[in-house]
């Protein structure tokens, strides 16, 4: 992948790549919602290829006049709302890419310099109305106006910088560049880095750019990004490593190792295909100009040089087998077609680049290389174990292609959770590719290279329905997700993918289960790939995690088929259904169907074993509607009437559950309703399980097990300082519109006493002494304990205190939320949080 910091690292390629973008302005009117989920998959009788898929609504290359017009808007734009943009005295910004809907609103995504250096992490996306007037603006780092000046003067040399750098390369070091200066930006803190590019080999021999940063104050490695990606993990490359070396041993004993072959036509997987040449004379060349002069060579295992572009005097390449070198040629052309249609004919982008110039493709690298990879520049493919399984199938192609695409609009690295972004976006549109080709011998499904075989076992290398069967990767999303290779930490992203577009249960595909026992039904690969990728081209930043791609693809949702539509609704619970939660982005109704059911908690339930209970759930349809009830989570000996929406029925087992209760209208749409319900045993007794209930409270250990918005654990380096220890809990103080959040689950022991405390510190720009502007509040479960706001503003800490013994026997939700309001800061510092059990 050509990363971000390749491509800040020369603006000027980046300006003449953007002015290069052009296609046909859009007309305008957004598609319309949508009434019914409809289908865009194959299997289980659902459809695939090009006619499943509708060209997007939207387009990333409008004509030079829209895009100089939009760039100059955004501009503006940045000029009037710098408190927003966050911009401080030396800093300019640079357009990266545009999105312009039919109606004629754009979204400009700008890099940053700061006196000249590169900004990583600095990106803006500004958005603008339909005239041209501003409706907003997203960051991906959010350094305060009011700090210190960022000093560009460095106290490491650049020599030590090379010197720490180099040794950043697991592998084969060639070369390493001269350092440059650069600022590294994320959440609220901005540092002076060196930037150096150690040049070499990996271990497995995949080629690595490695792009190192290291303090300029301190000398320690903040960030390490390779242009080069590559579509196994090291992991992953190792294991395929020991599998040749088991295979080579065997073939030297005299076992018979005779290379396998799939498909009985001119492509190794995909069969007879058609494939587009160029013609010379008597002679036909892998060249192909229906796709920008895309062409496809032959490395004859080197591993440099741009290799030999297949040819012959017959235009007909391949055997069909490894035997010929043509066949894995053949299918490396055809995946790189069906890449470049993809794309243009469903969402708008002309080529990977934008600027309708076709990829090279290199087949036969190195020798027994069990891999492929993207460089920013061309596609290379390795030949698999003993030489013998190509690299080439389709869903490979159309992933590494992807990191072309999202690096162009996004600029993703490979660490923390947006590593796991980027490589599960590859897969996401690997997959839409494959689906798009809808080809009858690599037939269409969620897995990911089925038919290459890296571990020689004939298993998928991924499944996006549920992505733990390859033994590493988690279907479900936790604080932890980001410490994980991104080969991996993508599992959540790509099982979202799954139910959004499929559902959950099994259509064919396999069996995808949900995090919260819920059901969801799909809209189809068509609907959710589009909201996929406008959420990268419109919204998502740098720095992307989970929670952000959540609201990004909700917002995307939201332009595409109306606020809280069929779509909208099953995006949040496909997010949902893999543990990725928050609050509603973008609030309102559906129009043309009156909005959903709703459906009121009745809070929190206890109750005991062999006791009858009964609750009755309470839900309205805006249009008086018939509704149908049903329930997930129910304690064992308890249901619920469908027709009446009462829980009754006697608890037979203790526990606590989570229920979810949801009212579904003849129209089907529906509404639903979370709580927890505890069963204590029969006969009670005291509190067998005292002491502190909070973990982490004082957040000295990082995140876990809190789940937090981006930012919120920080240290007196961002601008406040903690009660106790090094780290506290900074919620708010932007100065702009912003939502934070910090929760973390919590028991109360049945028969047990408890009470809540935190220290508290409040400071505020805001000048009033009775308005209320920004707020934080503090909620156990579904009740709020308390709200303090810009007027609990002071000089210190304070204690509070809450009895929260009511929640015996309860597993509840402690969060904290503070809201800000669109100027003038508020900032919420939380420290010491306990909950004792007496």
């Amino acid at each position: 992948m050509r990363n971000r910091i390749s491509a800040l690292a020369s603006t000027a390629a980046l300006v003449t790549m953007a002015a290069a973008l052009a296609a046909p302005a859009a007309a305008a009117q957004p598609e319309p919602p949508a009434q019914h989920a409809a289908t865009g998959h194959a299997g289980s009788g659902h459809t695939a290829g090009p006619s499943a898929f509708r060209a997007a609504p939207f387009t990333t290359d409008p004509s030079p006049s829209v895009r100089k017009r939009v760039v100059e808007q955004g501009q503006r734009a940045i000029a009037a709302h710098t408190g927003a943009a966050h911009v401080v005295k030396g800093d300019a910004f640079t357009q990266r890419s545009v999105v312009v809907d039919r109606d004629g609103s754009a979204d400009v995504r700008y890099d940053r310099t700061y006196q000249g250096l590169p900004v990583y992490g600095g990106d803006v996306v500004v958005h603008l109305k339909a005239d041209g007037s501003y409706k907003g603006l997203t960051t991906a780092s959010w350094v305060p106006q009011n700090s210190a000046a960022l000093s560009v003067t460095p106290r490491v040399s650049p020599a030590r910088a090379a010197s720490v750098s180099r040794g950043q390369l697991r592998g084969t070091v060639t070369s390493v560049s001269t350092p440059h200066r650069a600022v590294w930006m994320k959440g609220r803190s901005a540092t002076l880095v060196w930037e150096t590019v150690v040049v070499g080999r990996r271990a497995d021999g995949t080629p690595s750019r490695l792009h190192v940063l290291v303090d300029a104050r301190k000398g320690q490695v903040v960030e390490t990004r390779d242009e080069i990606s590559a579509f196994l993990s090291p992991e992953q490359a190792a294991r395929a490593a020991k599998v040749r070396a088991r295979a080579k041993a065997r073939s030297k004993a005299g076992a018979d190792v005779s290379p396998l072959t799939a498909g009985n036509g001119n492509s190794i997987y995909s069969g007879q295909v058609s494939i587009d040449l160029t013609q010379s004379g008597g002679t036909w060349s892998m060249t192909d100009p229906s796709h920008g002069n895309g062409y496809t060579t032959d490395l004859n295992h080197a591993t440099s040089g741009t290799g030999t572009v297949f040819s012959n005097s017959t235009g007909t390449f391949g055997d069909g087998t490894n035997n010929d070198p043509a066949s894995a040629g053949v299918d490396a052309h055809y995946g790189a077609a069906e890449t470049f249609d993809y794309y243009k004919n469903v969402q708008g982008r002309n080529g990977i680049f934008g600027d309708g110039k076709g990829v090279p493709s290199r087949t036969h690298y190195g020798n027994a290389y069990v891999n492929a990879f993207w460089d920013g520049t061309q596609m290379t493919y390795g030949d698999g174990q003993n030489d013998a399984r190509p690299l080439v199938e389709i869903d490979v192609a159309g992933h590494e292609m992807s990191h072309g695409v999202s690096g162009a609009l996004t600029g993703w690295d490979e660490t923390g959770e947006t590593g796991g972004m980027n490589e599960g976006t590859s897969d996401i549109f690997g997959t839409m590719v494959e689906f798009y080709a809808n080809n009858p011998v690599d037939t269409p499904d969620y897995t990911m290279g089925e038919l290459i075989n890296i571990n020689g076992d004939g298993k998928p290398l991924r499944y996006m329905y549920q992505p733990s069967l390859d033994g590493q990767s988690p279907d479900c999303y936790d604080s932890n997700n980001g410490n994980l290779d991104p080969h991996y930490s993508m599992g959540p992203l790509n099982h979202w993918f799954f139910l959004a577009a499929v559902g959950s249960g099994d259509h064919g595909y396999g069996n995808s289960p949900t995090c919260n026992n819920s059901t969801v039904t799909g809209i189809g690969n068509d609907k959710a790939g589009k909201i996929w990728y406008k959420a990268l081209a419109s919204y998502a930043n740098s720095h992307e995690d989970y929670a952000q791609a959540r609201i990004d693809s909700l917002k995307a949702a939201a332009d595409l088929y109306g606020t809280h539509c069929t779509e909208y609704n099953t995006i949040d619970a496909a997010w949902a259904a893999v543990s990725v939660t928050g609050s509603d982005p973008v609030p309102g109704t559906c129009p043309g169907q009156g909005g959903q059911p709703a459906v009121t908690s009745p809070g929190n339930q206890t109750g005991t074993v062999g006791t009858a209970a009964s609750v009755q759930i309470h839900a309205t349809d805006p249009n008086n509607k018939t509704l149908t009830y049903s329930a997930t989570g129910l304690p064992a000996g308890l249901s619920i009437n469908s027709s009446t929406g009462l829980i009754s029925g006697t608890p037979t087992t203790a526990g606590t559950s989570t229920v979810t209760v949801t009212a579904t209208n003849t129209d089907n749409a529906s509404g639903s309703a979370t709580f927890t319900w505890t069963v204590n045993p029969a006969g009670g007794g005291g509190c067998t399980s005292t002491g502190e209930k909070v973990a982490n409270g004082g957040f000295e250990n990082g995140t876990s097990p809190w789940s937090t918005s981006s930012g919120v654990i920080s240290t007196s380096s961002a601008g406040e300082s903690p009660h106790s220890g090094t780290y506290y809990a900074y919620l708010d103080g932007y100065g702009s519109t912003h939502t934070d959040t910090a929760l973390q689950s919590v028991t109360v022991p049945a028969g047990c006493k408890g009470r809540l405390t935190l220290w508290l510190h409040v400071d505020t720009a805001e000048t009033t002494s009775s308005t209320v502007y920004d707020k934080l509040s503090v909620k156990l479960g579904n009740t709020t304990l308390a709200t303090y706001s810009n007027l609990d503003a002071g000089s210190g800490y304070t204690q509070k205190s809450f009895d929260v013994s009511a929640f015996a026997g309860q597993t509840v939700t402690l969060t904290f939320t503070g809201t800000e309001d669109s100027s003038a800061q508020t900032s919420f510092t939380v420290d010491d949080v306990s909950l004792n059990a007496s």
